[in-house]
């Protein structure tokens, strides 16, 4: 994995068509292949693996709201990227469909 790859939030994802690197835009070098300007929102978990529809009731009214987004799961969090340029809205549609913003 290359060194760059570092941050107080990193995922990488090795398959066997690509390897995708999420790290801040800054740890990235020139030249490399980036899409810039997300945010990191935080579910605060963990969330059993019984649990169904946690990311559908945070996704659907990014989705009809217009507002993209990408999902990243772990063991025992969950996380959404959204656009810097979006973030409030988002966070705006969020707590009008009744979830709570910490910190």
């Amino acid at each position: 994995m290359p060194a760059w790859a570092a941050g107080p939030f990193v995922n990488i994802t090795l398959t066997d068509d690509e390897l995708a690197i999420i790290c801040p835009a800054e740890q990235v070098p020139v030249g490399i292949r980036a899409e810039r300007d997300w945010r990191v929102l935080k579910l605060v978990g963990p969330f059993p693996f019984t649990a169904t529809g946690v990311l559908a009731s945070l996704a659907t009214p990014l989705a009809r709201a217009g507002i993209s987004l990408l999902s990243i799961a772990t063991y025992d969090t969950d996380y959404f990227l959204v656009k810097t340029d979006g973030f409030e809205d988002a966070m705006s549609v969020l707590t009008a469909a009744g979830h709570t913003r910490i910190g």
